[in-house]
């Protein structure tokens, strides 16, 4: 199974505030962000895990999609998967279905400020 990456496209969001749409919510225009961010900082986690290696090999294997709630509004996300099992996500936990208001604070707050997709991956991980 292979995962979509798309990025967030700032002009879309201008226009869609711009034509009454809310900031968050359902169709909220920064959940698409939230989103992206927080499947980014899961993928920097495994490819950590799988960095630290161990005795035997393993690799990526997919991903399982998660119904998660923000007070941004709920998303898909697509939580990846190592061969071997044993990745475990510290961000978005397993069986976690809510993030939590400060984790979603940072990342907005981040981007507000400028900071590029990979120095935020960076710094949640």
């Amino acid at each position: 199974m292979t995962t979509q990456k798309t990025n967030f496209n700032m002009e879309a969001a201008i226009k869609a505030l711009r034509e009454g749409k809310d900031l968050t919510g359902k169709d909220g225009v920064l959940t698409p962000l939230i989103k992206q961010l927080t499947e980014s900082a899961i993928q920097a986690e495994l490819d950590s895990h799988l960095a630290e290696g161990g005795d035997a090999p393993n690799r990526k294997n997919g991903s399982t999609p998660k119904t998660v709630k923000s007070s941004a509004g709920s998303f898909e996300l697509q939580t990846p998967r190592d061969r071997a099992g044993t990745f475990e996500p510290q961000l978005v936990k397993k069986h976690q279905t809510h993030l939590t208001d400060e984790l979603e604070r940072k990342i907005i707050a981040l981007f507000a400020l400028g900071t590029s997709y990979q120095d935020i991956r960076t710094h949640i991980e």
